[in-house]
């Protein structure tokens, strides 16, 4: 590695880059500052200097004002959007964080950063320096050489891409990279309104290259050409010189490079660690500065901050009655409760109490397989009991028995943070949590279900208060210990806490909800009651036939095998097939299969699915490569995985559902996700073969919706159209082809009705021409105009997305029937790309939303049945639009009809149909 390395960086492409990095899921503090942009930049600068140890540096921003290019041609990049909003509120700390980093910004007026780039690059060229041109900008590329080099930083998983002369002239497709310039005067640059000539493309430009050389020597021989494109070429002679130039990197910038001024100097560690304070950059501080945030020791006499004067009103959360910006400290005491009279005095207090904050220490993150080490218990904040439970079983449960007046209260309400864990910790322990349930994650989740809802996030974002890390009580990696290995006295402090600041939450967010009555509304009789029913599900879990994965997986391996022969022989050489490198050189370089695509930022070939599903119809390798990858993530996903999770206690698998991931208001599951497992190949489908009563007095009911999200998309649009359809049972995706394809029901084609259903969910989706054209394989023209006839036929479902979206712009969100919010702060925005992003979630969200807020209504009604009932059907699964139950045969019909009436009627007086499609079966397929 070469001692003399310099980086420049181009700073506006970096920003901009960084900033739409995260245009789907903003990063926005507590403030409601979308950090989105700076938190990009300083991750790509600091990858940069930790792992490159460049030896200078300096970050070229554009000026403000117009530049040279500008004299040339009045309308040079006009047609470019005003910079975003949130962009511009950024630079000012990104000029901050370069200067703590003691890093130089260099602009110069009238030149843009690539010249000023370009200048400086080439001055350090001819004193024998290595310089990389850190920027995503293709075009730097006419200014590499054998010492100077592109470096496009890696995003999203991939790697740094670093380019020299011989892979940027692969990458274009040309000869010599001063040709770049040549390809940009030919093809133009829409992005900075760079004309070029009309009708010449990048493939184009390339082969007029490599027979004229020079685009001068091109317009010197036009007479070489045929038809249109010569009569182009000539037309635009004037306006391809023109752009040649405009793209052209001036490298005669007056400025001078000077070693001395780019050198790496230490950076100035408070001015950093003050600016991420105020960005609330935890992670990067904890990266860069190597150092957790001072806080105040948990302990008699440490303190919390108790404010919520730090929270921005945009945020939901509503203010309390303390001086703006002003901390109010609250005194703690915590208590270790270790003695039969102590604890039976605490339950005594705490069930006079009404409300009791708890929360438990165990020995693992799996509740289903966790032992109790303690309890914690708050009832005003700054004081909290911690009650240590021991590890012989006999003695522990003597500790929670004597707690079971107060957990299994009715009349006392239980608060916790993520109470679900502690419930079903408390159930192998014989304990039933009754009471009404205040958890602080799911509340916080209603009222900002963009962002992130764990304890330390809201404790350090509500209450200024940074909370004990467990890691300093168990460590981390390999040598971490559990819970039971801590000694008691070292984990008062932090069980209280917990106890503690969940409780302050809990009175912060409380406070919130009832400045929002929908959404108290919506936690008191949805999601607060669904707490109880989910740790019901993951407490039962399902039974899962171990013998039919093995087998199975078997029966998998020898066909992987038998393909991956077949595979080798019909490539001629063997390779391996499960390298995508490898893959690529086989079909594209070896086989000579025509490859259609760019090469991938690492200079490879694109096998990814779309890729080779484009060449399988004509290429059998391809797809035999397919159905090889398909078969092989089966057996290790869900085959092979699915075993090693089944309880060793229980015999079943339990699941986790996530309340508070989707902003929709989805479920998710994890460990494993059950609601990923593979339904539209055959092989896929088996997978639920596997899922099995938990005996032979039992078997699997399977309800799901049909066609929900239509349905509901109908409703809530009012069409006449489409409520006619579904009032009348007809097929929604035939009806809809008869509609826009003018043709007769009755004579609507399987291609007509295919082509009908895309759209239709498209549409839900937001999906615009160019999304459509690239599903049915069509030109983005004949997509628009299919999409324009489907609106023209469906006059109510396109009043009611514009309605949708204006409301949104008006209003900065969207909601579900049940009043469930979805913030959408780039609604407005002048990023056309992120304002079109807003406006999908904006159409969607109300309809997906209401899809969810029904089949949870359905959950808790059909629970609040069985439990009523006595029933001995349990409900087992929940997936997207489906429920699954664990049913007693004897049960069977009664429990039917139950969720069948709760799923239909879950939200009554809709005008569109609900319709629910029930099964059984010995096994979830055929139950499904």
């Amino acid at each position: 590695m070469s001692d003399k390395r310099l980086f420049l960086l181009d700073g506006h492409a970096l920003v901009y880059r960084a900033h739409f990095a995260f245009i789907n899921r903003p990063l926005i503090n507590s403030k409601g500052f979308n950090t989105s942009a700076i938190t990009g930049f300083t991750r790509t600068l600091w990858d940069l200097m930790a792992k490159q140890k460049p030896t200078h540096i300096a970050v070229c921003f554009d000026p403000s004002g117009p530049t040279f290019r500008h004299e040339m041609m009045e309308s040079y990049k006009a047609n470019r959007e005003e910079q975003p909003d949130e962009i511009r509120a950024s630079f000012p700390y990104i000029h901050q964080i370069l200067q703590a980093f003691k890093i130089p910004i260099i602009v110069v007026d009238n030149f843009e950063a690539d010249d000023v780039i370009g200048t400086l690059a080439k001055q350090a060229e001819q004193e024998g320096y290595q310089v990389y041109m850190v920027t995503p900008d293709k075009d730097y590329g006419q200014l590499v050489s054998d010492k100077v080099f592109m470096y496009k930083p890696g995003r999203q998983g991939d790697e740094v891409e670093i380019l020299g002369v011989k892979e940027v002239c692969e990458k274009w497709g040309i000869d010599r990279v001063d040709q770049v310039v040549d390809m940009l005067g030919m093809q133009g640059d829409a992005v900075d309104n760079i004309p070029g000539i009309p009708g010449i493309g990048p493939k184009t430009a390339a082969a007029l290259l490599k027979q004229f050389d020079t685009l001068e020597n091109l317009l010197a021989h036009t007479d070489q050409l045929k038809g249109k494109q010569r009569e182009k070429v000539e037309e635009n002679r004037e306006i391809a010189l023109l752009s040649k130039e405009l793209a052209r990197i001036n490298t005669e910038v007056p400025i001078r490079f000077h070693a001395a001024d780019y050198t790496i100097d230490p950076f100035d560690r408070d001015w950093l660690s003050e600016i991420f304070k105020e960005l609330e950059f935890r992670s990067l501080a904890q990266q860069i500065l190597g150092q957790e945030e001072e806080k105040p020791m948990a302990g008699t006499q440490g303190s919390l901050f108790d404010t919520a004067a730090f929270v921005s009103q945009d945020s939901g959360l509503a203010k309390h009655d303390i001086a703006e910006n002003t901390l109010q400290t609250t005194p703690h005491t915590y208590h270790l409760v270790d003695t039969v009279a102590a604890q039976t005095a605490l339950v005594t207090q705490l069930l006079a109490a009404g409300r009791v904050c708890f929360d438990t220490e165990t020995t693992s993150i799996d509740a289903n397989d966790a032992e109790l080490v303690g309890m914690s218990f708050a009832i005003q904040p700054g004081e909290a009991w911690y009650v240590p439970v021991p590890a012989d079983p006999s003695d522990a449960q003597d500790v929670v028995d004597r707690f079971k007046p107060l957990l299994e209260a009715p009349e006392v309400e239980k608060i916790g943070q993520n109470i679900k864990y502690d419930m079903k910790v408390l159930r192998w322990y014989g304990i039933r949590v009754a009471g009404k349930l205040w958890d602080t994650m799911v509340m916080h989740y209603l009222l900002e279900p963009e962002r992130r809802h764990n304890m330390d996030y809201l404790a350090e974002t509500l209450l200024r208060y940074k909370p004990i890390p467990i890691a300093s009580l168990i460590g981390s990696g390999k040598h971490q210990k559990t819970m039971r290995q801590v000694p008691v006295q070292d984990i008062v402090d932090y069980a209280c806490e917990d106890a503690d600041i969940t409780l302050q939450l809990f009175h912060r967010l409380e406070a919130s909800l009832k400045a929002e009555p929908k959404l108290m509304e919506l936690y008191e009789q949805m999601e607060g009651p669904l707490v109880r029913v989910l740790a019901e599900m993951e407490y039962e879990g399902v039974n899962v036939d171990a013998d039919f994965l093995k087998q199975y997986s078997d029966e998998l391996a020898e066909e992987i095998v038998a393909l991956d022969d077949k595979i080798q022989a019909e490539a001629g050489v063997p390779f391996n097939v499960a390298s995508p490198k490898q893959v690529g050189e086989i079909l594209f370089d070896h086989l000579k299969i025509p490859y259609k695509k760019s090469k991938t930022k690492t200079g490879q070939y694109s096998t990814d699915e779309e890729t080779m599903s484009e060449i399988a119809p004509d290429y059998p390798i391809a797809a035999d490569i397919l159905r090889h990858r398909g078969l092989t993530k089966l057996r290790s996903t869900y085959l092979d995985a699915l075993p090693q999770l089944i309880n060793r206690k229980t015999g079943r698998i339990h699941t986790h559902y996530n309340q508070t991931v989707a902003a929709t208001g989805r479920l998710s599951s994890k460990d494993p996700n059950l609601q990923n497992i593979p339904i539209r190949t055959p092989e896929g489908r088996r997978v639920r073969e596997a899922f099995v009563p938990r005996d032979s007095d039992h078997v699997l009911l399977a309800a799901d919706y049909s066609q929900i999200e239509l349905r509901l998309i109908a409703e809530i649009s009012g069409d006449e159209g489409m409520l006619d359809a579904f009032t009348n049972g007809l097929d929604i995706h035939r009806a809809t082809a008869a509609r826009v394809f003018d043709t007769p029901y009755d004579e609507v084609d399987r291609d007509q009705r295919n082509r009908a259903k895309t759209v239709n969910f498209a549409i839900i989706y937001g999906a615009g021409a160019t999304n459509l054209s690239q599903q049915l394989g069509i030109s983005r023209t004949e997509a628009k105009e299919l999409i324009d006839t489907y609106f023209s036929r469906y006059p109510g479902l396109k009043d009611y997305m514009e309605k949708t979206i204006q409301y949104a712009r008006d209003n900065g969100y969207v909601t579900t029937l049940q009043g469930r919010r979805r913030q959408l702060l780039d609604i407005n925005s002048k990023s056309s790309l992120a304002r079109s992003n807003a406006e999908r979630m904006a159409i969607n969200t109300p309809i997906q939303g209401t899809a969810a807020d029904m089949i949870k209504i359905a959950m808790l009604q059909v629970q609040k049945a069985l439990q009523e009932g006595g029933f001995q059907s349990r409900m087992i699964l929940q997936v997207h639009d489906e429920l699954v139950f664990d049913t007693l045969k004897t049960e069977l019909e009664t429990v039917k009809r139950i969720i069948l009436a709760a799923m239909k009627d879950a939200l009554p007086g809709l005008k569109v149909p609900i319709v629910v499609e029930a099964g059984v079966g010995d096994n979830w397929l055929e139950a499904h």
